[in-house]
């Protein structure tokens, strides 16, 4: 199973717009997915409960085991203030350490409303993944003006499609 985070609790995010619309595009080719929305972490979650187990909400341990039970992590980011949101940094720091991500596989999708498409956003989270020893593909599609391109949750820009479909071509077999 693979899991798709969606990287930002933001109501209505283009990100999980694109989360789906990754789900789809596995589903076409036979693949079993999830979305994991940050919209869904209790709102306790960051606070000094975050780092006692004994204080963890059932909410928080339910998303906690998606990513212990993902055989593949696909991480949707998108770019805020020149990194990735917070949000999405607290939910990795409140993982089981090292074992819920160490030798697992996975893949970033980057997004931003800006010219960059979360460059910086994707070396800051690749950064952070290699340390937890989480495998990431190298294939890593950056999707500038997003907003511009996505429309009633599907890709208008062509070029944004066929990067997705590729890095999912290389996921499968990784």
């Amino acid at each position: 199973m693979i899991l798709i985070i969606s990287g930002t609790n933001r109501p209505d995010s283009l990100s999980l717009q694109i989360s789906q619309l990754y789900q789809g595009l596995l589903k076409s080719r036979g693949q079993e997915s999830e979305i994991l929305d940050l919209q869904d972490l209790p709102l306790d979650f960051a606070s000094p409960a975050l780092y006692n187990r004994e204080l963890y909400s059932p909410e928080f341990l339910a998303l906690r085991a998606q990513v212990a039970n993902a055989q593949k992590i696909v991480f949707i980011v998108p770019e805020y203030n020149c990194s990735f949101p917070g949000v999405l940094k607290a939910f990795i720091d409140g993982l089981e350490y090292p074992d819920a991500l160490r030798h697992k596989k996975g893949a970033l999708v980057g997004l931003s409303t800006g010219s960059q498409g979360g460059v910086l956003a994707l070396s800051h989270l690749t950064d952070i993944l290699n340390y937890c020893g989480f495998h990431v593909l190298a294939q890593k599609p950056r999707l500038p003006y997003v907003h511009k391109h996505l429309q009633d949750g599907q890709f208008t820009n062509a070029l944004y499609l066929q990067l997705v479909e590729e890095q999912i071509d290389a996921l499968i077999p990784f």
